[in-house]
């Protein structure tokens, strides 16, 4: 078990690959703010536009997905983060397939990032398919794809990109954590983005309730008021 010190963490440059709105400020938003109060550069890609996440059966996808999209933009905002970027493939229709490990590809070779945080593709039962998805497309795309100069050549030549390596990943949501990040500092900020999605909750102060009950679990492991937990994954 391993508590991570953002402020000593050799990560400069941070990239959020997931499925959803709200799944960032669900499980790492906290993290997020921390490495934003260090200095560090984040960014957010977004595979979905969640466009298929709304309880009004009145609703249609072309009209749920600029609302999240929009939600989504002011919970980065909360957060300090500027770069927010949709790729908009359909919900719950993601599949891990090489158009979207291309895409990925092409995202960590404009980001550069020193690490990737991204849905644990592994949990078996109870997982949104898109988070399956996303979290096995993004590995794939990080290793060994945008490593290698060879693989997608025509982002390298013809769009002027270049192979990057990128050293770790840090998974959510996953079943076997090995690493803890301290967010009692940042867990208000975290709770008030996780809020801005307000198309996906009926009570503000319940789901509060529950996410500062969540952040408390899982500090727990490590003797911390308010964690968010990871597994690392060491792609060097």
């Amino acid at each position: 078990m391993t508590q991570i010190d953002i402020e000593t963490s050799a990560a400069r440059r941070v990239l959020l690959i997931v499925a959803h709105p709200d799944d960032i400020e669900s499980w790492a938003a906290g993290t997020v703010c921390r490495f934003v109060d260090a200095g560090r550069q984040v960014s957010f890609v977004l595979c979905t536009s969640g466009d298929k996440g709304a309880s009004d059966p009145l609703l249609t996808s072309p009209e749920v997905g600029p609302i999240r999209e929009a939600e989504q933009k002011e919970a980065a905002h909360i957060l300090g983060v500027d770069t927010v970027t949709f790729l908009r493939w359909p919900d719950s229709e993601v599949e891990p397939t090489l158009t979207l490990r291309r895409e990925l590809v092409r995202q960590v070779r404009i980001h550069k990032p020193d690490l990737v945080i991204t849905h644990d593709p592994a949990p078996p039962y109870r997982l949104h398919p898109d988070h399956r998805a996303v979290g096995r497309a993004a590995l794939d795309a990080i290793f060994p794809c945008a490593r290698d100069a060879l693989t997608f050549a025509e982002q390298i030549t013809e769009e002027g990109l270049q192979a990057h390596l990128v050293p770790e990943a840090w998974l959510f949501a996953s079943d076997a954590p090995d690493v803890w990040v301290d967010i009692s500092s940042t867990l208000p900020r975290k709770i008030a983005a996780r809020l801005a999605h307000a198309s996906q909750h009926t009570d503000a102060q319940a789901l509060a309730r529950s996410w500062y009950r969540r952040a408390a679990e899982a500090g727990q492991a490590v003797g911390l008021a308010a964690a968010e937990a990871f597994k690392r994954v060491d792609l060097r």
